[in-house]
C-alpha cells in the first residue's frame, strides 16, 4: 500500500522534472533538429515512468545462515507503526476515485464526440465522411483509426487542399500519434493530481501538431503558403476529444502558421538528432532508476534458525530439530527503508517429513504488517531438513526470528 503511494510520489516528481527540462531544452532542440526532434524528446516521460518500475538488483545483506542476531535500537521498531495505515488507505482511496473520475470523464467525452459524428460513409480517397461536424477533419479511433472528414469537406476545400489535409492525417496515423494520445489519456488519469501535467500535455499536443505539419510539408515545400491558408480556412471552434488527432488545432494555429513561414533551416543529420534524444532519454531514465538504489544499501537482515530449534524439538519429543540448509534472505521493503522502519518478525514454520514447508505463520511482529509478507515469502523459499524421531524423518515445527535493522540506527547507539 505504502509502496504504491511512494511510486506515485516518485513518478510525480520525475514527471515534473522531465516536463520542466523539456521546456527548457525545447528551443535548443528545435534549433538543432526541428520540431520533429522536439516531439521525439517527449519519449522521456514514458521512459522515466518505465525506469521507475524496473526492479533494482538484489543486494546480499548477510550470510545465508547467520549465527548471531542483529541488534535493533530500542523503541525504533515501534517508531512508525500501523497508525499511518488508515491515512494510506484514505489517500489510496482518493487516488483511485480520482483515476476513475478522470477516465470516465475522458471516455465519455470521446464517446460523445464519436456519437456526434453521426453516420459515417466511406469515401474513394480512403477517408470517411461524417453526417455532422463536431471538429473535423480528424483521425478518430485507437485500434482501427479512421480519417473522418466533415459533410462539407468537398465544398469547403479545393482538391489540392483536401489532399494536404488527408496527407496530414495519414502522417498522424503512420507516426502512431493516436497511440501517443491514448497513452497521454492514461497518464493524465493516473496522475490526475499533478499540477504540471495539464500544462505539459498542452505542450506535447502542440509539438505533435507542429511535427506532423513539418512531416507533411517537407517533401513539398512549395505548398507552404497553400497549407497555411488551408489552416486559416478551417478554424476549430468545437471542443476537442481527448484521444483524437484534430486537423484544426486552434490553440496552436498561430504557431503552426509561423512555422510554415520559416524557410527550411539546416538541422542536424537525422541520426545525430536521434542520438541526441536517445542520450537524453537514456541518461535521465538511468538517473531515475538509480535514485531508487538507496533502499538496499543501508539495511541488514538477521535470521536465527537455531535460536528456538532445540527448545521446540524437546517440547515435541523429537530426537533432532528441523534444520535449514539454504536461507536466501528476505528483501527489505522499499517503503520501510524510506520511512526508517525496523523490526523483528517471529515466524512459526511447519515442515513435513519430506522437508517441505506446509504452513508459515507470524507469531509476533514489533512492526505489524510492515515485514510480514516478505518474511513469509522468504520462509517458503528456504530449504529444510525435517526433524527426526526414532531415527525417522517426521513432521514438525520450528520458530525462527527475523530481524530487520538499518546501519544508521546502529551508528547512533
Amino acid at each position: 500500500m505504502t509502496e504504491l503511494l511512494d511510486g506515485l510520489w516518485q513518478g510525480s516528481l520525475w514527471l515534473a522534472v522531465a516536463a520542466l527540462l523539456l521546456a527548457a531544452l525545447r528551443p535548443l532542440l528545435v534549433r538543432l533538429g526541428g520540431v520533429a526532434l522536439a516531439y521525439r524528446s517527449w519519449w522521456l516521460l514514458p521512459l522515466l515512468l518505465a525506469a521507475l518500475l524496473l526492479p533494482l538488483p538484489e543486494v546480499a545483506l548477510l550470510q545465508q545462515v547467520p549465527t548471531l542476531p542483529l541488534t535493533v535500537v530500542p523503541g525504533a521498531a515501534g517508531g512508525l507503526s500501523g497508525e499511518s495505515l488508515p491515512w494510506a488507505r484514505l489517500l489510496l482511496l482518493a487516488w483511485a476515485l480520482g483515476v476513475g473520475i478522470s477516465l470516465l470523464r475522458d471516455l465519455r467525452a470521446q464517446r460523445r464526440f464519436e456519437r456526434s459524428l453521426g453516420l459515417l460513409h466511406a469515401r474513394a480517397d480512403g477517408s470517411w465522411q461524417a453526417s455532422a461536424d463536431p471538429g473535423l477533419p480528424a483521425l478518430v479511433g485507437l485500434w482501427r483509426p479512421r480519417i473522418v472528414v466533415g459533410p462539407q469537406f468537398d465544398q469547403q476545400f479545393t482538391a489540392q487542399e483536401q489532399n494536404l489535409i488527408l496527407q496530414h492525417e495519414r502522417s498522424h496515423r503512420r507516426n502512431g500519434d493516436h497511440w501517443a494520445n491514448g497513452a497521454l489519456l492514461l497518464v493524465r488519469a493516473v496522475f490526475w493530481f499533478h499540477p504540471l501535467l495539464p500544462w505539459a500535455a498542452r505542450r506535447f499536443l502542440r509539438d505533435q501538431e507542429l511535427a506532423c505539419d513539418a512531416r507533411t510539408i517537407a517533401p513539398q515545400p512549395a505548398l507552404r503558403g497553400l497549407y497555411a491558408s488551408t489552416l486559416l480556412k478551417a478554424q476549430l471552434v468545437h471542443p476537442v476529444a481527448p484521444a483524437v488527432c484534430h486537423w484544426r488545432s486552434q490553440p496552436v494555429l498561430k504557431e503552426r502558421i509561423a512555422m510554415l513561414k520559416q524557410s527550411k533551416r539546416k538541422a542536424l543529420p537525422w541520426v545525430s538528432g536521434q542520438v541526441l534524444v536517445v542520450g537524453l532519454c537514456a541518461g535521465m531514465a538511468a538517473v531515475a532508476w538509480a535514485s531508487q538504489g538507496g533502499a538496499a544499501a543501508g539495511t541488514r537482515i538477521g535470521v536465527e534458525p537455531f535460536e528456538y530449534a532445540a527448545e521446540d524439538a524437546a517440547k515435541a519429543g523429537l530426537d533432532s530439530p528441523i534444520q535449514v540448509d539454504k536461507m536466501p534472505p528476505p528483501s527489505y521493503p522499499k517503503s520501510a527503508f524510506e520511512q526508517s522502519q525496523v523490526g523483528v518478525v517471529n515466524l512459526r514454520i511447519e515442515v513435513d517429513a519430506q522437508g517441505h514447508p506446509t504452513d508459515v505463520q507470524v507469531l509476533s511482529a514489533t512492526n505489524p504488517g510492515v515485514f510480514d509478507a516478505v518474511s513469509i515469502a522468504a520462509a517458503r523459499s528456504w530449504t529444510y531438513r525435517p526433524a527426526r524421531k526414532n531415527g525417522k524423518p517426521v513432521a514438525g515445527a520450528v520458530r525462527i526470528p527475523i530481524t530487520y535493522a538499518m546501519d544508521e540506527t546502529e551508528e547512533t547507539k
